[in-house]
């Protein structure tokens, strides 16, 4: 049936999901409405779309594509990631309590800790390798499992099916973030998770030129709950932003391949190295979470994250990399490089850092699509200088 992508492939839904034909001119591509109203038909009659915070073409198009990655019943598409993420936590109310992965993106840490906690909602961390850690921390105020899985940046995998299992029999919900996968590796309501989150900025939208995030939610409830929050908090993704990510993501399929092949090799090349000391990866075999990371997804990713001892030998190899930028973020054709500590998790106290492994010493990559050859040799000419 035309326009019913439910049984289609990956890319296919990638590629048309949410985005039919425009009916006025038969256009491929959803067009930009950069418009702020609508006019009526007549007092008390429209065509669907009444103000654009609250409804827009371009962004809906864009809604209804995630949504269909990730297999679920509506996703709602904001300004930020930071965007999506407090939208979920609106999910807590005062008095209510949180279990979060120890390691997680530093804004995500920094919005808990210095803002929501202002307003009585609790917060637990805790290392979800070992869902014995989640069980523990649970209350009887639990609402809310939170895990990135890999973690940023210390690529820490939590069973996702476990840890929808445990939230369930304890009456709380399931929030997975699945930036670093994308739903092209990993789908976590499949295995039972409430809630996807997303930063589209990263893969989905992977090309380093807008800022978004997104929610893909399980049941119809929930989606009508973040419906009226975007629509009372405004945070929504603009009609451009919105275009630029459903312009990634036809891509993304054929991206996150090379993506990940590149990453595997990195990551293969660096733990070769006399000079790194150690290499954070879930594809390498001794990776504490490969047999989960295995099992729960169909790729290993692009991120890698490797110990060269201290900030002085990392500050070498980050100012020498020539093919690869030092930049924030993420998920980019470009080959992205960090450094944890002072940049995405400068927000973390040094004894949190320190508690999680997030050393001076400590790299981050983000391999992207460039020619694998001029990664490589950009890595030996950047250790040469180690």
């Amino acid at each position: 049936m035309k326009g019913d992508w439910k049984s289609r492939g990956f890319s296919t839904r990638a590629i048309h999901a949410g985005q039919q034909p425009d009916p006025t001119t038969g256009a491929v591509t959803v067009p930009i409405y950069a418009t702020s109203t609508y006019v009526l038909d007549e007092l008390g009659r429209h065509k669907g779309f009444e103000y654009a915070r609250v409804q827009n073409p371009t962004r809906f198009a864009l809604e209804a594509n995630v949504a269909a990655l990730e297999g679920g019943a509506s996703g709602h598409a904001f300004a930020s990631g930071m965007a999506a993420i407090a939208t979920l936590m609106t999910l807590v109310r005062t008095g209510e309590h949180v279990v979060f992965s120890r390691n997680v993106y530093g804004g995500t840490y920094r919005f808990m800790t210095q803002v929501l906690s202002r307003y009585g909602v609790e917060s637990s961390w805790v290392d979800s390798t070992d869902l014995a850690n989640v069980r523990s921390a649970l209350r009887p105020t639990t609402r809310l499992i939170y895990v990135e899985t890999p973690t940023n940046p210390m690529m820490e995998v939590t069973d996702i099916a476990g840890a929808a299992e445990l939230a369930h029999a304890h009456g709380a919900l399931l929030a997975v973030d699945n930036t670093f996968m994308s739903p092209y590796f990993q789908r976590p309501l499949e295995l039972g998770a409430d809630v996807v989150v997303h930063s589209t900025t990263k893969f989905l939208n992977g090309h380093s030129d807008s800022i978004g995030g997104v929610l893909v939610a399980r049941s119809a409830e929930q989606g009508e709950w973040f419906s009226f929050v975007q629509k009372s908090e405004g945070a929504i993704a603009s009609p451009f932003d919105s275009f630029l990510i459903l312009r990634g993501i036809k891509t993304l399929g054929v991206r996150m391949e090379r993506h990940e092949a590149n990453g595997r090799a990195l990551a293969a090349h660096l733990a070769s190295q006399p000079k790194v000391r150690k290499v954070f990866y879930p594809g390498l075999a001794d990776h504490p979470g490969h047999a989960v990371q295995q099992r729960q997804a169909s790729g290993f990713g692009a991120l890698i994250t490797f110990d060269l001892g201290d900030f002085a030998a990392a500050k070498r190899w980050l100012d020498r990399v020539e093919v690869m930028s030092l930049a924030e973020s993420l998920g980019g054709v470009e080959t992205l490089t960090s450094h944890p500590a002072s940049m995405t998790h400068a927000s973390v106290p040094p004894d949190k850092r320190a508690e999680l492994g997030i050393t001076d010493g400590l790299v981050r990559i983000s391999a992207g699509i460039e020619d694998l050859a001029d990664l490589l040799a950009d890595v030996d000419q950047a250790l040469a200088a180690v």
